[in-house]
């Protein structure tokens, strides 16, 4: 980027973008069929290709994609527009007053003053009683979710607001950190060592057993407590899996290029030989770092 866009270039850009949106919806037959079904798919490929960019810290990618999603955004604003349901202005002041109400320790007297005037969504936070002052990081996070359940269409339970369909270990995740943020956690993460043994004995047991169900179940406890274990020693698991993902490719990809240079299939080699190949691309791969 030459130079940083003026306030006004990128009220003048999104602008061209909404210009842009109305004229294909218009005139493009595939836009002008699309629905929130239809479009839901791409979304989360479009999504996933955005998080793809971001463990890349590819910044050129990572704007690529961002315009991508933001196309998204606007497309289903727009959708909600002919069904004269809501617009991307609804959208952005649901969203500034969802912000701005949920941070009260930085818009505390703007909030004050919304409530005096009963100006519409005041009541999101009618009152600061309870909230914990604010001097970290996890001082917003606790006062986060009690706000939550104090909104007019807020969350009804601390874990209602987890989607149902985020991905199983995000899930877990989030919803560990949602009970944290009320007081619902280990005293010390040092005890939670405790736990994983447990639940990896347990886990052994029903294995040796060969009891399936029982062992799918002990297996999902097992995971959920080392998913508990990096939150508690703040490591993204999600983050963390997908590198390891990233190196097992590289390296698997590393003895599968050196053995066809050798004249030989994967199949018919030895695990001592694939090993050697694979302690040569974790050599490689350490240098590279």
């Amino acid at each position: 980027m030459d130079k940083q866009h003026t306030r006004e270039e990128k009220m003048a850009a999104f602008g061209r973008l909404l210009d842009v949106m109305d004229t294909l919806r218009e005139k493009c037959p595939w836009d002008h069929k699309q629905t929130y079904e239809s479009l839901r798919p791409n979304t989360i490929e479009e999504t996933f290709e955005l998080c793809d960019a971001l463990m890349k810290q590819d910044e050129k990618n990572i704007c690529k994609e961002l315009g991508d999603v933001l196309l998204h955004v606007v497309f289903y604003a727009k959708i909600g527009s002919e069904n004269g349901t809501f617009d991307i202005a609804d959208v952005c002041n649901k969203l500034c007053d969802k912000l701005i109400f949920r941070h009260p320790h930085v818009y505390g007297e703007r909030i004050s003053a919304a409530a005096g005037q009963g100006v519409q969504n005041a009541e999101l936070v009618a009152s600061q009683d309870g909230l914990k002052e604010v001097k970290t990081a996890n001082d917003v996070s606790e006062n986060w979710e009690k706000i939550k359940q104090r909104e007019k269409d807020g969350n009804k339970t601390v874990l209602s607001g987890v989607p149902d369909a985020l991905p199983s270990l995000i899930k877990a995740y989030r919803i560990q950190d949602k009970a944290r943020n009320v007081g619902f956690d280990w005293e010390k993460r040092e005890d939670v060592w405790d736990k994983v043994i447990e639940e990896l004995g347990e886990l052994r047991v029903e294995l040796e057993r060969e009891d399936k169900e029982k062992s799918t179940d002990e297996f999902g406890d097992f995971l959920f407590s080392l998913i508990n274990t990096a939150r508690l020693y703040h490591i993204n698991p999600d983050n963390a899996l997908e590198r390891t993902n990233k190196k097992f490719i590289y390296r698997f990809n590393y003895v599968e290029k050196k053995a066809k240079e050798m004249g030989k299939e994967l199949k018919d080699m030895t695990l001592g030989e694939m090993d050697e190949l694979w302690n040569e691309a974790k050599k490689n791969s350490q240098n590279e770092e």
